[in-house]
């Protein structure tokens, strides 16, 4: 069912979501994106450049945050503008279990044409991930 223009208002929150990203997820995320960067697999390599851990892609990290939108929305491509500053990486320990990313967004502000701004906080830790995080959504 596709989320009506002239049901949403200044405020509507969208399902938060939750989203792991182990070591794992980061080498299949590598293996589609052809970014095989060692920071974001190599230990010994990110400890040797300055980060404290293996680091997600932030690229991974801003994909994972507009599924909480394209979920609401029912289809991705009723996104028409989405951007991001990344703020701060996510780490991911090679413990088994990894890191969640948590995503929260709600509807900042109404436009012309049935679109929409959402905000998004995509936060690891509890300390926020990604800055000026917006998708602007054409709604049905």
């Amino acid at each position: 069912m596709a989320i009506s223009y002239d049901e949403v208002e200044v405020g509507t929150e969208l399902p938060a979501r939750s989203f792991p990203v182990t070591r794992a997820t980061l080498v299949q995320y590598a293996g589609a994106s052809g970014d095989f960067n060692p920071i974001h697999w190599n230990e010994k390599f990110a400890l040797e450049v300055g980060l404290p851990d293996v680091i997600a892609h932030g690229m991974f990290t801003m994909a994972e945050a507009i599924r909480v939108v394209t979920d609401w929305v029912g289809d991705p491509g009723a996104v028409i503008e989405y951007g991001v500053r990344f703020t701060r990486p996510v780490t991911v320990p090679n413990d088994g279990v990894g890191s969640v990313i948590e995503v929260t967004a709600k509807v900042a502000k109404l436009l012309d044409d049935r679109k929409v701004q959402v905000d998004l906080l995509a936060t690891f830790g509890g300390q926020k991930v990604l800055g000026m995080s917006r998708a602007v959504v054409r709604l049905a």
